[in-house]
């Protein structure tokens, strides 16, 4: 029985094919979830459901704010932020244009993707940047005309495993 159920699930990875072993997909979009917007509008009601007709639970109010999507449903789509803070937003109000949060106060931007590099500018704790190419260690940002390489690990809006040229 155990050899059968191995069986199977090697047919499924088979079948799947390359990349998307343990990736789901969005029923309306059929793109992988979840994964990274950002917020179009300067306002966007999050609600409890997925229509008009559910209560608005708060409003994000920073655009360009990286958001990540969990779900969809028709014109939909369930969002959580970096506190895990989550709810329904209309998809007219996502971008898929990618940002990321600057999450370690005073960030070093270096000019390449090096510590021994010149450092271009410092970053302040929540700073949302513009995110280029990401490699495994570091990623390319652009924020407020200045552009360079950051950690990866001081972002969120940027998977770990997340590679992006």
């Amino acid at each position: 029985m155990f050899k059968q159920a191995i069986a199977a699930a090697v047919a499924l990875l088979i079948l799947a094919g390359p990349g998307t072993a343990g990736q789901d997909r969005g029923p309306v979009t059929n793109l992988p979830l979840p994964r990274f917007v950002s917020l179009k509008a300067s306002e966007g009601n999050v609600r409890r459901g997925p229509s008009l007709t559910h209560r608005i639970d708060w409003v994000y109010k920073r655009r360009g704010m990286p958001l990540e999507i969990t779900a969809e449903h028709g014109h939909w789509r369930r969002v959580r932020d970096r506190d895990g803070a989550g709810g329904w937003v209309h998809y007219s109000l996502l971008s898929g244009a990618r940002t990321v949060i600057v999450e370690q106060d005073m960030l070093s931007l270096y000019r390449r993707p090096d510590p021994d590099s010149v450092v271009v500018a410092r970053l302040e704790l929540g700073v949302i940047a513009r995110l280029g190419d990401c490699g495994p260690d570091w990623c390319r940002l652009t924020a407020d005309g200045y552009r360079g390489w950051v950690d990866k690990t001081a972002l969120w809006g940027v998977g770990l495993e997340e590679i992006r040229e």
